[in-house]
């Protein structure tokens, strides 16, 4: 058996290989090593997720195994921590902080003439249902969520 038939069976059994590694860490004592697994696996279904659900288009790619081997191996390594940047700069602050999707603007509303929603009319109809003080709030964490975006190091 060839060093090029052994790189496919350890590429074609990844998930295996991860999969075991798991079970390492739950029975270790130490809790980070825990936590980069579980992040790793909740990235991963996010994977499978999105590739479930656009198979159709990754069909036409002919790199897109090429990429997703990339990925995952850049996101199990514990060198380089992959797994845990994206959580703690995309996957978290989705979950923890709701409020961020508010801002983002998707002019689907029209008004009483037809004509779509402006961004200046969604932000004065905010203020009228939540108030100045709520609207502020709003903003300052936003600013803050992008201003620790650029300021992270990409750490636990």
């Amino acid at each position: 058996m060839g060093a090029g038939s052994f790189l496919k069976v350890v590429l074609k059994n990844f998930d295996v290989l991860a999969g075991y590694a798991s079970v390492r860490a739950i029975e270790s004592k130490s809790p980070i090593d825990d936590q980069q697994w579980l992040t790793y696996w909740v990235l991963y279904s996010l994977i499978t997720l999105f590739e479930l659900t656009f198979a159709k288009v990754l069909e036409w790619l002919p790199i897109w195994p090429y990429a997703k081997l990339i990925l995952t191996c850049w996101l199990v390594i514990p060198y380089f921590s992959g797994a845990a940047y994206v959580y703690e700069h995309y996957v978290r602050p989705f979950f923890v902080n709701p409020q961020n999707v508010n801002i983002w603007y998707v002019p689907s509303k029209k008004d009483s003439l037809g004509k779509p929603e402006d961004i200046l009319t969604a932000a004065e109809k905010y203020i009228e249902e939540h108030g100045t003080e709520a609207f502020e709030n709003m903003i300052n964490k936003a600013g803050k969520s992008r201003k620790s975006r650029g300021h992270a190091n990409g750490s636990y």
